[in-house]
């Protein structure tokens, strides 16, 4: 559930996109079709939540959308074929069981969404392959919808497993510079988190200030923080920010020099955070 305007940070929901929550804090997200009865599943980590969405609202799972190997990402995956025989797309340099459709940067992918496609992106770092899905649109809404795994999180970022923090920064990038008004669902609900050590990182943040206490009323009141769009990224998000004064200031406390480039503030910002309380 997503609260409405005039709260600034919210997007609004799409009538399209459904979110499903999972374990702890993973959203799982399903796409339909805007005529029909088809469907479309992003990242489920368990097929069990994914059937009762779709036996709820009468809907038919044409294909599923893997952005990297993880088991709370693709662990549902084998049930779900055995289930609805829908077609997987997943990153072609990952080994994932159950994917028949193998995919790339720049390739298309067409799910069965009444001839909505998403466009896929290379964005490694938190894995090697992990790969993000941008549709255009999706029936008459025209925002774009970036389905971004666990690369770009509502205020945050993955943490760097497999890849490098220069990939992993080149990946945010690319998704920072797409279109303000993008629609950006990813797949876990650590926005608060994020958020707090957004304010530590960028203390003087006008902007990181306030979605921190939206965020605070949405999560009082059992709402889900996501989807966020770029434009709010850009604004609030520190690993988008690395190059930003107050961003640098922090750093330059915290490593007693100033970073040395982009790179190295990434790395330093990255590290923080993964010791951050």
């Amino acid at each position: 559930m997503t609260p409405t305007f005039p709260w600034r940070f919210a997007a609004p929901v799409h009538p399209l996109v459904r979110l499903i929550p999972a374990f702890t804090d993973n959203y799982f997200w399903l796409l339909r079709s805007p005529q029909g009865r088809q469907a479309v599943v992003v990242d489920p980590g368990d097929s069990a939540p994914v059937l009762d969405a779709l036996s709820q609202d009468g809907l038919q799972l044409t294909a599923i959308l893997l952005t990297h190997h993880h088991a709370d990402h693709a662990g549902g995956v084998a049930d779900l074929i055995e289930r609805t025989g829908a077609a997987v797309y997943g990153p072609a340099i990952e080994a994932i069981p159950g994917v028949s459709q193998a995919v790339a940067g720049g390739d298309r992918v067409d799910p069965g969404l009444g001839g909505a496609n998403a466009l896929t992106l290379a964005v490694p770092g938190h894995t090697r392959g992990h790969v993000a899905y941008l549709f255009d649109r999706l029936g008459d809404d025209p925002r774009p919808l970036l389905f971004c795994g666990d690369t770009l999180f509502a205020g945050g970022c993955g943490r760097v497993f497999e890849g490098t923090p220069a990939q992993m920064l080149q990946s945010l990038d690319s998704l920072a510079a797409l279109a303000a008004d993008t629609l950006v669902y990813c797949a876990h609900e650590y926005t608060h988190s994020n958020l707090r050590f957004a304010q530590a990182a960028e203390p003087d943040s006008v902007e990181v200030e306030q979605r921190l206490a939206e965020c605070v009323q949405m999560r009082q009141d059992s709402w889900a923080t996501v989807p966020s769009t770029i434009a709010i990224e850009r604004a609030s998000n520190p690993f988008l920010r690395v190059g930003e004064p107050g961003i640098v200031r922090s750093l330059t406390e915290r490593l007693d020099r100033p970073p040395r480039d982009r790179v190295d503030a990434f790395t330093a910002l990255r590290e923080w955070k993964n010791v951050f309380k």
